[in-house]
């Protein structure tokens, strides 16, 4: 399903009863952190905040719109998330058709990926120009934060080379009406991009989008390889291509449907600023880095525009949800990659890279082992620093039932592998900027041929007649009057 607009969503929560209006001013200085932090902290997520009077601003806040299991699936036009999982399975193990009928099923997977594409479209929706960064509600997050922070961009670069587009989702601090700096990490697509400018001496057009059908934020955010486009697999989910429209002052697309939109630029040779602190996803502020500036040289916003936000920072939060959907809908692609692969869960308390559970089939000794070194190996799984693997009857995503297999399968020195390699840039755990240790925890049971191994013993079950006898004796006693 795909949404018109951001509006078009915003109405879509409420009348799925997802959404709480804030018709009170709001000062978008911690304040409306405060009340959404609070929110995200209750229940199941709470609900989405719509803050319709932000001081200093005619438009809108929304935030916390992905932040429950119910409405990250809303975002992406299903009913569940794993639903868009067990269609990308099928189209990843279609096979050439042996009949008709085989035809024919292809046929709607085919027919499913035509909306993949990006199109062009004729126009964008009526928009107004503002004079500066200010006219829009940008939050200033957190009491030690360096300012305002726009946290949900859809950032639009061009490899000066090959033209791949990429849409990356980093952080940008404001540095006036008219200068944010660029917070594209080390090993981001965009840094990448950057550096090649630099070496050309080339003057970075880019772009920045706000708002629209939000499953381009999602796809902004998604684990994708460099040079897939992100607008490709937006138009895949909402099954609806992704209409562009080509801005005034570069050659770069936007979504026509866009809330807000600025064009600019990068300039390749100029000295780096200091970025930061920032409340972080870590739990804790980033500090100061140098990073480039980004010069707006337009700003346009929809007549009935909403700005989209989020905040981050101790778990859980709002960006827990967009992970774990993440990890939903690709886990089909590590499976075509680790066919042992069961399940995988990245608990809330982890902040993504921090620790991962994974269950496996284990087929042979040191199976664990190898996972571990092979998901190490895949994107940005680079960045994890616990991995925890379990038998494949073990629910990865109850996390106590994974924490009594770690402390009961395990001997410390003989099922726990350290090693090293790339770390997230905003870690401040590592000794090295970027470069950390790796922890993987072997707690499977254990198979012959592994070293220092006893006889392992049998886990403590009930039998399975008993249990239902018991089901019925009970069921039988608790319908009596």
């Amino acid at each position: 399903m795909a949404y018109d607009s951001l509006r078009d969503f915003v109405e879509k929560l409420d009348a799925a009863g997802e959404l709480k209006r804030i018709p009170v001013e709001v000062d978008p200085v911690l304040e409306i952190t405060e009340i959404a932090d609070r929110e995200m902290k209750s229940a199941g997520g709470g609900k989405a905040l719509l803050f319709e009077k932000c001081k200093g601003s005619a438009f809108p806040l929304l935030i916390n719109a992905y932040g429950s299991t119910k409405r990250m699936a809303l975002a992406l036009g299903v009913d569940d998330v794993e639903e868009i999982a067990r269609d990308l399975e099928t189209i990843m193990r279609a096979k050439p058709p042996t009949s008709f009928k085989e035809a024919i099923s292809l046929l709607g997977t085919a027919m499913e990926l035509r909306h993949a594409k990006p199109g062009r479209a004729q126009k964008g929706a009526p928009t107004t120009e503002l004079p500066g960064l200010d006219a829009i509600p940008i939050q200033k997050c957190w009491p030690q934060d360096a300012g305002r922070f726009i946290c949900l961009p859809l950032v639009i670069t061009r490899d000066p080379d090959t033209g791949a587009r990429n849409v990356g989702c980093y952080r940008m601090q404001v540095f006036d009406g008219r200068t944010t700096f660029m917070h594209w990490q080390l090993h981001k697509t965009g840094a990448r991009h950057w550096r090649r400018y630099m070496e050309k001496k080339q003057r970075m057009p880019v772009a920045v989008g706000l708002g629209g059908d939000p499953v381009y934020t999602f796809a902004a955010t998604a684990p994708l390889p460099d040079g897939l486009d992100e607008f490709m697999l937006a138009g895949y989910l909402r099954k609806k291509s992704v209409e562009l429209v080509k801005c005034q002052t570069n050659d770069l697309e936007v979504p026509a449907d866009c809330d807000f939109v600025l064009e600019g630029y990068v300039e390749p040779e100029e000295t780096l600023g200091l970025e930061g602190p920032f409340g972080d996803h870590t739990g804790y502020y980033t500090l100061p880095e140098p990073y480039p500036k980004f010069h707006v040289e337009r700003i346009t916003a929809r007549r009935d525009a909403i700005y989209p936000s989020t905040i981050v920072g101790v778990p859980p939060m709002e960006d827990f949800y967009m992970g774990t959907a993440s990890v939903r809908i690709f886990l089909p692609v590590f499976k075509m990659n680790f066919p042992e692969l069961v399940d995988m869960a990245l608990p809330a308390e982890g902040v993504f890279h921090n620790l991962v559970f994974v269950s496996i089939k284990k087929t042979f000794p040191y199976h664990a082992m190898k996972v571990m070194h092979g998901l190490w190996g895949m994107g940005q799984m680079m960045f994890t620093k616990i991995i925890v693997v379990v038998d494949a009857d073990v629910n990865v995503h109850d996390t106590r039932e994974v924490l009594f297999r770690l402390c009961a399968n395990i001997d410390p020195e003989r099922d726990i592998l350290f090693t090293k390699g790339p770390a997230d840039v905003l870690d401040h755990a590592t000794p090295v900027f970027g470069l950390g240790s790796k922890m993987g925890i072997d707690a499977t049971h254990k198979l012959p041929g592994e070293a220092n191994c006893r006889p392992w013993p049998t886990l403590i079950r009930m039998d399975d007649d008993v249990k239902k006898r018991v089901d019925e004796l009970l069921g039988g006693f608790s319908d009596r009057p």
